[in-house]
């Protein structure tokens, strides 16, 4: 056994009871689909030549747009937490590549609505879908109770993550 598997089952500095080795096998095998997602993240926005947050507003902007939704650029900025000025860079540069275009807002003659092109959605659907329907295929696959103790389990990790301690009072 190597030095990682034996850290790994181990469970780091965690007593060696069955609840923890069951916890430290859950969170590891989390650990290890982070990193596997992170990767397909990685050849994701390298196969479609975007950055992290180029992506991250593509995908905002194709749910808002299957949602019947229309996005400001305003809205865009507020969702990725950046300033105006970073938006304009960023959708001048999502237009250039022909992943969005700036339309006329249906209502309101000064304000612009931020769209998705057709392509961009065609190479979105081309290069998740497979791997979407795998997964779609697996959680269908849990039963009910299976289901709810995941979709349970994974809310309150990010609730847990989520978490912001206060800092320590300085010495």
């Amino acid at each position: 056994m190597s030095t990682q598997e034996i850290t790994e089952a181990s469970g780091y500095w965690f007593p060696d009871d069955d609840a923890t080795q069951r916890g430290v096998a859950v969170l590891n095998a989390l650990r290890r689909y982070r990193a596997s997602e992170t990767a397909m993240r990685r050849r994701t926005r390298d196969s479609m030549g975007m950055g992290e947050t180029d992506l991250l507003a593509v995908r905002f902007l194709l749910q808002s747009q299957r949602a019947g939704r229309s996005v400001s650029p305003k809205d865009l900025a507020a969702y990725l937490k950046i300033s105006s000025a970073s938006t304009t860079i960023l959708i001048d540069r999502l237009v250039k590549s022909d992943h969005v275009r700036r339309d006329p807002h249906p209502t309101d003659r000064r304000a612009l609505v931020i769209t998705p092109t057709t392509e961009t959605d065609d190479e979105v659907r081309a290069t998740l879908g497979v791997m979407h329907r795998r997964m779609m295929s697996i959680a269908e696959g849990l039963s009910a109770d299976d289901a709810r103790a995941v979709a349970v389990f994974l809310e309150r990790m990010r609730e847990a993550v989520d978490h912001v301690d206060p800092a320590p009072a300085p010495h």
